[in-house]
């Protein structure tokens, strides 16, 4: 999230004239986009601040001072308490981007903030920044749409609805409009955005007779829950804006992050599985694989309705690449308790975990009304645990990989050498192969073409033919589309098995141009 909204704050910017500089030592505004949701990520702000304090003091005399500047979560969490740093000069929350070019035209004429003139963390009901036009890095294969904003879930460990606001969704029109032009400047993959992205509902063209405030479950995976009541009625959903993008941009990949498993409702998995250019990578935070934390935590789910949606979305879509985010020593978790997060992680079969020790939020209720008893030590010896049996299945799942056949997105070299490409497969998993001539076509039916380098943006047939327990390796077979890709193989992930059943002669002619 705070890379999209880096590139529409430089979108606000640009509107008022400022452009990019080169680095720091040579800006006249410097402004950090800040993460509130544990406390390494505000560590690392102070710490960098320490540094622009240094170059601040080194600044020429006869230029203007340098404009320091704490936006997003952090500012919006601490609020005027960044001001004692003595280094910070202007504080903007994250729902307040358009005000930056009026606070820094305040600093360029003497104000110093001393009287908070210099603040906004003003957080909004209606902010959705649909009008602004991001700035993106030129070329670039991917980009990131925001869809919607704020989180109305309140867990008892999560800062975001604190500092994010509540939930608002920006127009359909305006997202379908956006990624049409982000296909036709040759962007191939998008990622739609939003703090509770699959609970998005867009309720700009409904004419409700009711207040919209009724509640419904028919909205949420069966099991699931949840503290706050939808505003759903006469609304445009996740599921309809899914299949809209995906109709829209048929060659385009498009992913979403971030869900709420309760969001994926059985309309939500349909459209996915159903849609080729819609990625079979499903992010699932479970955060803990105990009920009774899970109670504590808020989540509005059990253990038991957690593992009967993984098991329709795998029922649905096999090939499905599941990934999670994981909180260990969460306030009052025992030792059995710990011991459910790790069989929920031997058996989930998670290709991607994001898993962390509790870090206890100020304003959040486990902070007010919990109390923080686990010893550091055993969350560190809990999440050591979590991360090894996370590790070993991740292993054996890449491996299980070798031989199979995946339509990679080709993002460009590596950095571990300018002779190796890197990309990604539609279930999300890192892949590298040499950066060699392939076939410009591929499949029996197509014209023998000669060969090419796989560029940027290319989608390319490949063969896993080695894994470890962070990237796949493989050989490229040629380049294809998403739509040729499926037609011969009926998806874009293909078992070793069925890779083996290959028709006759494609192996032959894409291997015969390398």
């Amino acid at each position: 999230m705070n890379s999209s909204d880096t590139e529409i704050l430089r979108g606000i910017l640009a509107q008022h004239g400022f452009t990019r500089a080169d680095d720091p030592a040579g800006a006249d505004v410097i402004l950090l986009n800040t993460c509130a949701i544990r406390e390494k990520a505000e560590q690392k702000i102070f710490s960098r601040l320490g540094e622009i304090k240094a170059l601040k003091k080194t600044r020429d005399s006869e230029r203007m001072p340098v404009c320091v500047g704490v936006i997003g979560c952090m500012a919006e969490r601490l609020k005027d308490q960044l001001f004692e740093q003595k280094v910070v000069d202007i504080v903007a929350g994250p729902d307040a981007f358009r005000s930056l070019p009026g606070l820094i035209h305040l600093f360029t004429q003497g104000r110093d903030g001393e009287d908070n003139d210099l603040i906004n963390v003003q957080l909004s009901t209606e902010e959705t920044y649909a009008d602004v036009r991001p700035v993106r890095e030129v070329g670039a294969v991917s980009a990131a749409v925001s869809i919607m904003r704020g989180c109305n879930n309140m867990c008892s460990f999560c800062i975001v609805p604190f500092t994010r606001g509540r939930e608002r969704s920006r127009p359909a029109a305006s997202i379908l409009a956006e990624v049409k032009q982000l296909h036709e400047e040759g962007c191939k993959e998008v990622l739609l955005l939003g703090q509770n992205v699959n609970s998005y509902a867009d309720l700009s063209g409904s004419e409700r007779a009711s207040t919209g405030n009724e509640a419904s479950t028919s909205y949420y995976a069966e099991g699931f829950s949840s503290v706050y009541k939808p505003r759903r009625e006469g609304a445009i959903p996740f599921g309809e804006l899914l299949e809209a993008v995906a109709k829209a941009v048929p060659e385009m990949r498009i992913r979403f992050t971030s869900p709420h498993p309760k969001d994926f409702s059985d309309e939500v998995l349909q459209v996915i599985a159903k849609h080729s250019n819609i990625c079979k990578n499903l992010h699932m935070p479970a955060q803990s694989g105990s009920t009774r934390v899970l109670s504590g935590m808020k989540r509005g789910y059990t253990r038991e309705a957690y593992d009967a949606l993984v098991e329709r979305a795998r029922a649905l879509m096999p090939e499905i690449a599941l990934s999670t985010d994981i909180i260990v020593g969460f306030c009052g978790e025992e030792e059995e308790d710990h011991q459910g997060t790790l069989d929920l992680l031997r058996t989930a079969g998670y290709d991607q975990a994001f898993l962390f020790a509790y870090s206890k939020r100020d304003k959040t209720h486990a902070a007010r009304h919990l109390q923080d008893d686990v010893p550091q030590d055993v969350k560190m010896r809990r999440l050591n645990e979590a991360i090894h049996v996370y590790k070993e299945v991740l292993t054996a799942r890449n491996q299980a990989e070798v031989s199979c056949r995946h339509l990679v997105l080709v993002e460009g070299p590596s950095r571990r050498s300018p002779s190796i490409l890197t990309g990604r497969t539609c279930t999300g998993k890192r892949v590298f192969m040499c950066d060699e001539e392939v076939s410009s076509s591929y499949g029996p039916s197509q014209p023998r073409r000669s060969a090419a380098r796989m560029q940027p943006g290319d989608y390319v047939a490949v063969d896993i033919i080695s894994a470890t327990g962070s990237a796949l390796q493989a050989k490229a077979l040629g380049v294809t589309s998403i739509a040729e890709f499926v037609d011969l193989h009926g998806s874009t992930v293909v078992s070793a098995q069925d890779a083996a059943c290959q028709p006759p002669g494609l192996a032959v002619a894409a291997y015969a141009e390398c």
